[in-house]
């Protein structure tokens, strides 16, 4: 039935000599199906197909008009998605204390954002003659760079 129905819509006789079936059975049977709603009606892959190649260059409201003209239509189609269950993770700073995953490990010898901390650089400097925390600003925002790009690659792959 599908190859009789829109978006396909073969013709009658051909679909009738080729399943060996009467042309006025299929009519009726085509008749009946399209007294359904189009949701209860079945598409051939090739049919989603054509519909898909036909519509891709189309705008929205193109789009939409060529699928009420071929009864297709969107509404209730879309399901809200189930709420994300809730976490048990801790909601307070005392409670964040207790969890234990982290217990035992040391303490990071750099902090989070940071590539090459500026108190250990600044030893392989030459003296600075000038604004040292100008300079210490400078270092800073380009390790922060760099630990961003280096994320970033980690992030893409």
């Amino acid at each position: 039935m599908a190859r009789v129905l829109p978006p396909e819509s073969a013709s009658l006789e051909a679909v009738a000599r080729e399943i060996g079936i009467g042309a006025g059975t299929l009519e009726r049977w085509r008749e009946d199906a399209q007294s359904r709603p189009a949701r209860g009606r079945a598409w051939t892959a090739a049919a989603r197909l054509e519909a898909v190649i036909t519509t891709a260059a189309m705008s929205q409201a193109d789009k939409s008009a060529w699928c009420r003209e071929h009864g297709v239509y969107s509404a209730g189609t879309y399901k809200t998605p189930v709420a994300t269950p809730p976490c048990d993770l801790p909601s307070s700073v005392e409670s964040r204390k207790k969890v234990t995953g982290l217990a035992g490990r040391p303490a990071p010898r750099v902090k989070p954002g940071v590539c090459f901390p500026w108190e250990q650089r600044v030893k392989d400097l030459p003296e600075i003659t000038g604004d040292k925390a100008f300079v210490q600003k400078v270092w800073e925002d380009v390790d922060a760079l760099g630990n961003m790009y280096i994320w970033q690659l980690l992030l893409s792959f």
